[in-house]
């Protein structure tokens, strides 16, 4: 299984830290946030990555390089413009052999187990389904959250008449190529369009991790955070 990171965008909330440094690049707990991200796919048997980059992407080469210090295989896919979640996604679509591919967002930072996501992709594909998120509580800079979970696994919208609750997506989620056949690569695209047409159809599923999730989107964030690594 093949995986992606994303770490093109330019992270306006996090200047004037970002102005010099890329977002993914951002120490906390010791090491670059990406690195995390990196280690923990390492370590459960993912090591053909690739990593998307615009806003000063050349930091992102030099730094991790070729991948060969964490066990890995990095490739890049570099956008002269960021092309958002699902056009970045598309540009490096033939990276992935037409296979189910796991995305993380290069600004979270997540203890979940990514050595689950080949049985994911598998189920996905057995099903017949396009996507699986991984969903959280929300936090308390997002509390009206994004989708609901059914019992049955299933996510729907927010505005859907049901009971289940309506969680946060963490970033990370396992894809079918074929959710992005229809976008032109180079061309900028929100990944969210994509997924609530996709529920539409009955063809997203996800799970709701109870373990520790952040979206470290502030500096008071990443701060919070990284005494808490380092304490």
């Amino acid at each position: 299984m093949r995986a992606m990171i994303l770490a093109a965008g330019r992270g306006e909330r996090m200047r004037p830290l970002t102005d010099t440094t890329p977002k993914p690049l951002l120490n906390v707990g010791g090491q670059p946030l990406i690195v995390w991200h990196i280690r923990r796919l390492a370590e459960a048997g993912i090591r053909e990555l690739i990593i998307n980059h615009a806003w000063l992407g050349q930091k992102i080469e030099e730094t991790l390089g070729d991948g060969r210090r964490y066990g890995v295989d990095i490739s890049y896919s570099a956008e002269a413009q960021a092309l958002e979640t699902a056009g970045g996604i598309a540009q490096a679509l033939p990276f992935f052999r037409d296979d189910p591919f796991i995305v993380i967002n290069g600004d979270v930072w997540c203890d979940w187990n990514p050595a689950q996501a080949p049985s994911i992709a598998a189920d996905i594909k057995l099903r017949g389904k396009l996507a699986w998120l991984l969903m959280v509580d929300n936090p308390a800079q997002h509390p009206g959250g994004d989708f609901r979970l059914e019992d049955t696994g299933d996510l729907g919208l927010a505005d859907d008449l049901s009971l289940a609750p309506v969680l946060t997506f963490s970033g990370i989620g396992v894809y079918d190529p074929a959710l992005f056949q229809n976008l032109e690569p180079g061309r900028p695209a929100p990944l969210a369009p994509l997924l609530r047409e996709a529920m539409h159809q009955r063809q997203v599923v996800g799970s709701r991790h109870d373990g520790d999730w952040v979206d470290v989107g502030t500096p008071e964030r990443l701060s919070v955070l990284d005494r808490r690594l380092t304490g």
